[in-house]
């Protein structure tokens, strides 16, 4: 098991979940983040979900191709493994939560806006699309912001055996013609558009706690994609700077919504 291979001094389980499993690990060669992925088995709800098994092999070859180093991955006997450096902080939605409550006089930092976007600026420029953008995968770093949870990226090829179709993410923060897509196809293409999308999405419900788009909290997903296809979208309500922008980058058509440079310039 990887997890004795790293000759752990501490392990802990941060997140435990259908398809995979992620410790927090301290050894010798520092903390690392180890992530276990297997197949989920159908049941009457929900379909089989054999994808998750490959999820940490895939990120493994991402993080290769973009030139990362001191990582891993393989095989284990119920699917893939990774491990990767652990990034200490809070995340988006976490470190925003003193924004979101009733009547409190703090508002959203956009210097915490803007290492959001630097970090995923850094893979547009790479030629990626990351495919997942929502306020979990920032970690707001004491130097820097990280964005993690790379194993939907698309932007350059990754062995056969660990590649597996784009399905859509979190509908939070599906762009609509992602949703389109899925609801037609069953399968859609990450873009850089689409990230753009997602961040802004991401950005509104960590400042304000609402989602781009409404729908009934237990909605079933092709009920909230039909809401995120059709436009349906709650006017935004984060103010200043921060809220024009976050406007603007939910813009329905690709074409409507800026890069990820002239965010970062607006924020700058």
């Amino acid at each position: 098991m990887v997890l004795d291979a790293l000759m752990p001094v501490t392990q802990r389980l941060v997140v435990n979940r259908r398809g995979s499993t992620v410790w927090e690990v301290e050894c010798d060669r520092g903390r690392y983040a180890v992530k276990l992925g297997y197949a989920i088995e159908a049941t009457a709800d929900w379909p089989a979900q054999p994808w998750t098994a490959l999820a940490p092999a895939r990120e493994g070859a991402v993080l290769q191709r973009l030139g990362f180093d001191d990582f891993a991955y393989g095989e284990w006997e119920r699917g893939t493994w990774n491990f990767q450096p652990w990034h200490e902080g809070p995340d988006l939605y976490q470190l925003w939560e003193p924004c979101r409550r009733q009547g409190s006089p703090l508002e959203p930092h956009t210097g915490v806006a803007l290492g959001c976007v630097e970090a995923l600026a850094e893979l547009h420029a790479k030629g990626w699309a990351h495919g997942d953008v929502q306020p979990a995968h920032f970690i707001i770093g004491p130097e820097r912001t990280y964005l993690i949870d790379l194993a939907l990226a698309r932007g350059g090829s990754v062995p056969e055996e660990y590649d597996f179709p784009f399905r859509g993410c979190l509908v939070h923060y599906e762009a609509p013609e992602i949703a389109r897509s899925v609801l037609a196809t069953g399968e859609a293409e990450p873009t850089r558009e689409a990230d753009i999308y997602a961040l802004g999405a991401s950005l509104l419900i960590s400042a304000t706690g609402w989602r781009a788009v409404e729908y009934p909290d237990d909605a079933p997903r092709p009920v909230q994609r039909e809401a995120v296809a059709s436009g349906r979208r709650r006017p935004v309500r984060a103010a200043g700077v921060l809220g024009a922008l976050i406007d603007a980058m939910l813009g329905h058509a690709p074409e409507d919504r800026p890069t990820i440079n002239e965010v970062a310039k607006a924020l700058s």
